[in-house]
């Protein structure tokens, strides 16, 4: 990718829903392949890759593939094999955590940083970049300011080996810094790390205080609102970022598709206002509908701490998708409530997700069965019965004047499960002449050309208007392909007439050309060549945090100076209370217990200390250390038992061995 172009990189579960993320405007894809990607869920054969890339690759769009779990050592060779397929079916860049793969005989394929790396620092992202990595992305928890001086510290960014910043802009948050939990594993032996979270951080927590105290009763408080970066993308552009993420391996292609329309029209808006930046593939894209983030699974909107921290970040009642508000119930029956919109336009459907807050603010859900339009309403909505799935007595609170939010709408889902995007590549079409008959040349918007000829003779037309506006009128017959004519011109020495079947095949014949010599064209992006002679890790000691699980990313950092090399919490040499889970959240802030929020109020200054707080799920018990410098949460506790048996009946291969300080030079 060049430094002027903007990426619109979106996610795809399978195949199918990737192509539909390039049809509604995306410059790449990232999508997991058969194994080692971090989500366990979301596998996909190399044959549908290789699918998926062929489609990409028309516009000149890119598919990164998933290889970013942390690695055993029996694992390393098939991650090799594994990387060896994926290049051979066309895929344009690996997304890696393990560093040990650095160490391997990898195809000459581009290697991205995956999120699962934790880059924080300029010093970190500058390492990276240095030992090869192309395309970087950052930790969510960056502010602008942050941002742009990691941009700095990688050099200009038009620089050989210059590494591309990419930032996730859209989706579903970790509270933890990527990269540092733990808490699945210490738990259930499900790594976060080797694609398999059980999600602690969605669950209902009890707080307390040093003293015992409740302060938050059954909160979800590590849950995180959903990520939203529409305000924000010139800011980003400006402190350097050129790929914009959307989050979702694991979403349905209506998420796919609406979220990519949305992103592809406000980066469109970019891209006109500002000449000097372009689009990171070819095309333009019209769609059947209008884009709306709100219409998707969602559990409220957060721009995070991108402008700075914010107080309102969490999404404590509930980890499900309140929707949106949009209108109150006026009456009750025995099998049903009627309710009345806030908007007259407002239309239910059968089958319409509702929702509404008990009195103890919990959602409770209410899916309809079936729904009659009433009348209109007294306040200038509109009146509707609605008949629920479920009976009308399980509705807990439900009263007159309760606000009812949709959070699925049947109507929206239909228009999506259809074909709702059209992506065309702008050509111009010229149609000359000569002594041995018609040529048909067909220029792209990148300049390719395709051209086809059509030898015979034909006599003059009886009425050359028509017929020159008739043999326009099928060279631009180009529904079927992914070509729109921008122009085109009819250059003949005479006004022949020319049979509709003889110009329809010059075109096909001019359409395969050119799609030939876009194909001929594409250069899938170079490795980046480290740095020589290895550059030194900007620390000399790592912990567990490191994630270290094999013996290759043991030697990868001994090459680059690190003298003391733990082992991956994974290895579970670990058995005491650490750090399982390290956020920028900071619970005391969001529950206003932050001794700086208390600096300067009289009366509540110096009272208001940061003393850990307890998490308490059933059982389970977790503390909350805060460490107040870099401004930044620990969640503390120990590992299982149980999952240290579990471990020990299923013995793992690893790099269990510590270099000692001369091994290590």
């Amino acid at each position: 990718m060049l430094p002027h172009q903007l990426e619109l990189l979106s996610p795809a579960r399978d195949a199918d829903i990737g192509i539909e993320a390039i049809n509604h405007g995306a410059d790449a894809v990232y999508i997991g392949g058969p194994s080692f990607g971090a989500r366990a869920h979301a596998d996909n054969t190399v044959a549908d890759i290789e699918r998926l890339a062929r489609h990409a690759h028309r516009f000149h769009s890119r598919v990164f593939v998933t290889l970013n779990t942390i690695l055993r050592d029996d694992e390393l060779e098939p991650a090799r094999r594994l990387a060896w397929a994926l290049y051979e079916a066309g895929v344009d860049a690996l997304i890696i955590q393990d560093m040990g793969l650095l160490e391997l005989d990898l195809p000459p394929i581009q290697l991205h940083a995956s999120t699962q790396t934790d880059i924080r620092t300029p010093e970190k992202a500058r390492f990276l970049q240095d030992v090869g990595l192309s395309q970087i992305v950052l930790a969510r928890e960056l502010t602008l300011p942050q941002i742009a001086a990691i941009d700095a510290a990688l050099g200009p960014r038009d620089a050989p080996g210059r590494a591309v910043l990419e930032f996730f802009i859209h989706g579903a948050l970790c509270v933890a810094y990527s990269g540092q939990c733990y808490i699945s594993h210490a738990r259930t032996g499900r790594s976060a790390n080797r694609g398999d979270c059980s999600q602690a951080c969605r669950l209902p927590y009890e707080v307390k205080d040093s003293q015992g105290r409740i302060i938050a009763h059954d909160k979800h408080v590590l849950s995180m609102k959903d990520n939203n970066q529409s305000a924000n993308l010139r800011a980003l552009v400006d402190a350097g970022i050129r790929s914009f993420k959307i989050e979702g391996r694991y979403k349905d292609m209506g998420y796919v598709k609406n979220i990519t329309a949305h992103y592809r029209q406000l980066l469109d808006d970019i891209l006109q206002e500002r000449p000097e930046l372009a689009r990171g593939s070819s095309g333009r894209c019209t769609y059947t509908f209008t884009p709306d983030p709100n219409q998707n699974f969602n559990r409220e909107f957060t721009d995070y701490f991108v402008n700075g921290r914010r107080i309102d970040i969490g999404a404590f009642d509930t980890p499900k998708n309140p929707g949106q508000p949009i209108g109150w119930v006026t009456r009750l029956g025995g099998e049903w409530l009627e309710l009345e919109t806030h908007e007259a336009h407002t239309t239910l459907s059968n089958g319409d997700g509702l929702c509404y807050y008990d009195l103890q603010h919990n959602l409770v859900g209410l899916q309809t069965n079936r729904v009659e339009r009433v009348g209109p309403g007294a306040e200038g909505g509109t009146r509707w019965r609605v008949f629920p799935k479920d009976p009308m007595s399980g509705f807990k609170d439900l009263r007159p004047g309760t606000t009812v939010n949709r959070n699925r709408s049947m109507e929206w889902v239909r228009t999506l499960d259809k074909p709702s995007a059209d992506r065309r590549i702008g050509v111009w079409a010229t149609l000359t002449d000569g002594s041995d008959g018609l040529e048909l040349t067909l220029t792209d918007e990148d300049g390719h050309v395709g051209s086809a000829q059509l030898a015979g003779a034909w006599p003059l037309a009886k009425d050359p208007i028509q017929a020159m506006d008739k043999c326009r009128e099928q060279l631009g017959r180009l529904g079927e392909t992914i070509f729109q004519a921008h122009d085109i011109q009819v250059q003949l020495s005479q006004p022949w007439f020319v049979p509709a079947s003889q110009i329809n095949a010059l075109r096909r014949h001019a359409v395969a050309s050119l799609e030939a010599a876009r194909a001929q064209a594409y250069q899938r992006p170079a490795r980046a060549q480290p740095v020589h002679p290895p550059v030194p890790y900007p620390e000399d000691t790592l912990s567990y945090l490191a994630n270290v699980f094999n013996h290759k990313a043991r030697d990868f950092y001994a090459r680059h100076g690190v003298r003391v090399i733990a082992a991956a919490y994974e290895a579970h040499e670990e058995e005491g209370e650490v750090s399982l889970m390290i956020t920028k959240h900071c619970v005391r802030y969001s529950l206003s217990l932050c001794p700086k929020q208390a600096k300067g109020v009289t009366g509540v200054q110096g009272t208001v200390k940061a003393e850990p707080l307890q998490l308490i799920n059933g059982k389970e018990k977790l503390t909350l250390r805060f460490d107040c410098k870099p401004c930044e949460m620990h969640v503390v506790g120990k590992i299982k038992r149980s999952v240290l048996r579990q471990a020990a009946e299923q013995p793992l291969t690893f790099y269990r061995r510590r270099p000692d300080a001369q091994a290590a030079h």
